[in-house]
């Protein structure tokens, strides 16, 4: 006998609620009826699940690989309801997108409306998040595709190729780098650099482009570090360093928000690459290279 996929439902609700009661609320159901079913699951696997306490309830070991497992099959159950739902009719319904925050408000604001306008009947889920963490909700099906930069490990992971997003350097304006044409490695390394915070690909990207380590400092102390985009650039205006900004936030205006320079680094390709990305082996492949398509576009 096999765990059915309600059985798999009322693992995933438990754990998630912590008790019986909410659990079985959520499932709308009785109690009596998801505590039954959790007990069959426990004598379809041979081992309990679930560890019942007055404070609440704990998932055993066994609990929770079976939990891991269930949200794949569970995942994959709503995957296949989408595309029978939808078949022959791409990127509409129900769409979970992941976006990194060094792409998501200079991009989406003109993809947007294309989407809209090409896919009337999509509905659109947008999670903003770093990109490991996009990964493993992409991995555990949680997300149906995400808008990301490589380089990155991509193992277990398909892609659509978006756009090369150019590196640039940004510094203060009165900075001697701003009458230059192009700052070099070399002259950037002589200064303080403001990067983005450890989890940011963008900082490791603009890092490996320069070949610069990320502990060397004009003082020779670990760089300044902010949690977005935004912040680094005013921090740059005011004089405390200098960063590296992809041209994609140039584009939509945000040197304009301090005052900065920004310059061409005098590097061997200075980019990162925008890729639509997707669960090797997914039923949302095709409209992943659809998504990648209408995003070029924009």
């Amino acid at each position: 006998m096999l765990p059915t996929i309600r059985q798999l439902q009322y693992l995933k609700l438990l754990a998630e609620h912590g008790a019986f009661g909410r659990a079985a609320e959520a499932a709308h159901v009785t109690q009596p009826t998801l505590s039954a079913g959790i007990q069959e699951l426990e004598r379809t696997l041979g081992a309990a699940v679930v560890d019942r306490a007055r404070s609440g309830v704990i998932l055993t070991p066994v609990g929770e690989e079976a939990l891991r497992r269930a949200t794949v099959i569970l995942n994959e159950a709503e995957e296949l309801v989408e595309a029978a739902k939808n078949a022959g009719q791409p990127l509409t319904g129900r769409f979970r997108l992941g976006v990194i925050p060094t792409i998501a408000p200079f991009l989406l604001p003109k993809a947007l409306p294309l989407l809209r306008d090409r896919f009337p009947k999509l509905k659109l889920f947008l999670r903003e998040d770093l990109t490991q963490r996009l990964i493993v909700h992409l991995k555990a099906g949680r997300l149906d595709a995400a808008l990301i930069a490589l380089p990155f490990d991509m193992a277990g992971l398909e892609w659509a190729h978006v756009s090369d997003d150019e590196l640039l350097a940004a510094v203060p304006a009165n900075h001697p780098l701003a009458s230059v044409k192009a700052a070099t490695p070399e002259a950037l390394e002589r200064e303080n650099l403001i990067l983005l915070e450890d989890g940011h690909c963008l900082r490791e990207h603009a890092l490996s482009a320069c070949r610069l380590s990320a502990a060397r400092s004009a003082a020779g102390e670990e760089p300044f570090a902010a949690t977005s985009l935004p912040t680094v650039v005013q921090m740059v205006g005011s004089g405390l360093g200098v960063t590296f900004i992809p041209r994609m936030a140039v584009t939509a205006g945000l040197a304009e928000a301090a005052p900065v320079a920004v310059r061409p680094i005098a590097a061997e390709r200075p980019a990162r690459e925008i890729v639509v990305a997707w669960r090797a082996g997914s039923n949302r492949r095709a409209e992943g290279r659809l998504l990648a398509e209408v995003l070029k576009d924009a």
